[in-house]
């Protein structure tokens, strides 16, 4: 159903540590470059008539100081929004609160999409036990389902996505992205084989594999 390697060659993975109002986070950041102008991609990311054609059903006022809800996902407010360039919202789900930052800038081939994801992760073993392929590969899954409806114009069904993932195809692309976050994160940590048995679970989680001990 998609290209494998294509997509997972086509984002850029980074890790980094910094802080969100004076509190130490981590950030997990992802990037693609797409064939298409700001505009178009802006579009795409904010118009809730084509954000479920590729992601999930939105709902609320997304406009700045509005609350959204992403169907069956996370809520929150947005908090930036600077059309057609940047915006930034409040990520509330299971009662934590993370922040996420997209910036889209126009290039010779198309433009590049980066994302932002800023966490506080102090208190939990949550980023210990799965690291930034927690939600990393969930975003990375939503910017492959944007290439594609960029692509086609067209409806990304979430049934045959589901299904795909369970493919031989789909684990191999779970498993990629995975192993591509631990990479990430193993390349800034003081503990790289830490990040790798943290990506070798997220991996696990999310392709029903047995966990590693």
């Amino acid at each position: 159903m998609f290209d494998v390697v294509k997509h997972l060659g086509a984002v850029t993975r980074a890790v980094e540590d910094s802080t969100h109002e004076g509190t130490p986070v981590k950030v997990v950041v992802a990037s693609r470059t797409y064939p298409t102008d700001a505009a178009d991609l802006w579009s795409a990311v904010t118009d809730p008539e084509r954000i479920p054609r590729w992601f999930a059903p939105v709902s609320g006022d997304l406009r700045l100081g509005g609350r959204y809800q992403v169907e069956g996902n996370a809520g929150g407010e947005v908090t930036a929004c600077e059309e057609p360039r940047h915006f930034a919202i409040t990520w509330e789900l299971g009662g934590q609160t993370s922040w996420v930052d997209v910036h889209l800038e126009e290039v010779e081939v198309g433009t590049t999409l980066v994302l932002r994801h800023a966490a506080d992760v102090s208190g939990n073993d949550h980023w210990p036990t799965y690291g930034p392929g927690a939600v990393g590969v969930g975003w990375e899954l939503g910017l492959m389902g944007l290439a594609e409806h960029l692509a086609t114009g067209g409806t990304i069904a979430h049934e045959e996505v589901e299904a795909w993932g369970a493919s031989a195809d789909g684990r191999s692309y779970l498993s990629g992205s995975a192993t591509g976050w631990g990479e990430a994160d193993a390349a800034v940590s003081d503990d790289p084989e830490a990040s790798r048995s943290a990506a070798a679970r997220t991996a696990a989680f999310y392709t029903g594999a047995e966990p590693p001990a």
